[in-house]
């Protein structure tokens, strides 16, 4: 599971806390870094990606994530 995040954002500290609540491992993923992820995700972020390329966009609740993980793992 990746978090697509950058610096300061608030929201992905939020998003983190979430993931963290429920033990869930995560790879925090820098989007300031490569042009290509800025362009897909700049104005999304916080973004949860899974490996099979679903993702679930902010805002999402503790219970809209458990759901996309339970459907996507």
């Amino acid at each position: 599971m990746i978090l697509y995040t950058t610096l300061g954002c608030h929201l992905c500290d939020q998003a983190a806390d979430l993931l963290n609540t429920i033990n869930q491992s995560y790879i925090p993923t820098e989007i300031g870094d490569d042009d290509v992820l800025l362009a897909e995700y700049g104005i999304r972020i916080p973004v949860i990606a899974t490996d099979n390329g679903n993702t679930l966009d902010w805002p999402f609740t503790q219970a809209e994530l458990l759901t996309f993980i339970s459907e996507n793992v």
